[in-house]
């Protein structure tokens, strides 16, 4: 039993997290950290924007996908970049409603996005340590845990 305040794994449904990310040695440690944390997450990477939106409208290899719950986004992507693909996630009303947490440097990554009058449902600094990949899992499971917790109409 838990108390107010505290969480069971068991109540929290897995998620499936489209991670969007050219490089394939940050993709390796993203995913690597997803299985030790154990988190009961279904992670699917892709490594550019065009890729993305075939997965997210579940085109060609992807048409037996389900649509992720949770994008995390290197905006610096090959072809179509994150802040194109925000914009034509914004402008699609079944993939608007996907969160996305966009992947900075700096908070100048941060405010580049926001220049071009878009918004991410949150922003986290890309780990850039080996070691600090495991704390951007957990900084990622407590935003979304703090999603699911949040009370219907916030």
């Amino acid at each position: 039993m838990t108390t107010e305040g505290e969480r069971s794994d068991a109540t929290v449904d897995p998620i499936d997290i489209l991670l969007i990310e050219p490089n394939p040695g940050d993709t390796r440690l993203f995913t690597e950290k997803f299985a030790d944390a154990k988190l009961t997450n279904a992670v699917h990477t892709v490594v550019d924007g065009e890729t993305a939106l075939d997965f997210l409208h579940q085109r060609d290899e992807y048409a037996d996908r389900s649509c992720p719950d949770l994008i995390v986004l290197e905006p610096k992507l090959p072809g179509i970049d994150g802040v194109e693909l925000l914009s034509k996630l914004e402008g699609e009303p079944a993939l608007n409603e996907i969160t996305v947490i966009v992947l900075t440097s700096s908070e100048a990554g941060e405010e580049i996005v926001k220049s071009h009058g878009l918004e991410a449902d949150h922003y986290l600094r890309k780990p850039v340590e080996p070691d600090e990949f495991l704390e951007f899992v957990q900084q990622v499971e407590e935003f979304w845990l703090a999603i699911v917790e949040q009370p219907a109409g916030d």
